[in-house]
């Protein structure tokens, strides 16, 4: 790695325990920051959701991102979103609710939820390079009907460091998905958002209780800490 101050494994200071993980096998997966969950006119909005409580995780995303790809580490982007015929759409989906639009309804930022739209899109601040990887996604979780699992066994991933939109719904399930095939999962605290406060505190408790039961909850900044330790940090491990 280029930069002088990367380890190849780090311990992060999370909950319910701290959790030591190997950088070479660990991936940051970023779930669903697109435009459709993020800004007015979107998907997000249709259902009647302030998006602008979204907001908060985009810094700790891109702090801990900028260190992933200084270093090396794997990134990996998802996306929601259907087929322009909307064959990947089950009715129970398309029918559920009453938001202003429906998937697949002409919006302001084209049609809703459709891939290759504007709205389908990642946001600016968090945009993926050409390099990195994203998955596309029908689902709530980034393994269903997604090529994520085999991604991940071919860079030989053990580790997931993920993040994104929102808490209880792609976050939780994709943590949940993971957790069944094996992944360890340490879930960014900051990096994550509801449109409902109360549901983003939740959905971080059900994650970390009973001792870890779907994996590791920290924020941001003991990420960062952990994939560039301080100079502090790195005398007290050689002194152990």
């Amino acid at each position: 790695m280029a930069n002088p101050k990367y380890t190849s494994s780090g311990t992060i200071v999370a909950e319910p325990e701290p959790i030591t993980l190997d950088w070479s096998k660990t991936a940051l997966v970023i779930i669903d920051m697109q435009r459709d969950f993020m800004e007015p006119g979107g998907f997000g909005e249709t259902l009647g959701n302030d998006v602008s409580q979204l907001a908060r995780a985009v810094k700790p995303i891109g702090a801990v991102l900028a260190a992933c790809r200084d270093t090396g580490i794997l990134v990996i982007h998802t996306r929601e979103g259907h087929l322009p015929d909307l064959s990947d759409a089950p009715p129970a989906k398309l029918e559920r609710g009453k938001p202003s639009l429906r998937i697949g309804d002409p919006g302001p930022m084209g049609r809703i939820l459709i891939r290759g739209e504007d709205g389908h899109d990642i946001i600016s601040e968090l945009y993926p390079l050409d390099s990195e990887i994203v998955i596309d996604k029908p689902g709530k979780g980034a393994f269903y009907a997604t090529e994520l699992g085999d991604v991940l066994q071919n860079h030989g991933i053990e580790n997931l460091v993920v993040c994104g939109v929102t808490t209880e719904v792609c976050v939780n399930t994709t943590v949940r998905e993971a957790n069944d095939r094996g992944y360890r999962c340490v879930v960014m605290s900051d990096g994550c958002a509801s449109y409902f406060p109360e549901f983003h505190e939740m959905g971080l408790k059900m994650i970390k209780a009973q001792g870890g039961i779907f994996g590791w909850v920290a924020d941001s900044a003991a990420i960062l800490e952990a994939i560039y330790p301080t100079s502090k940090t790195l005398a007290a491990g050689a002194s152990r």
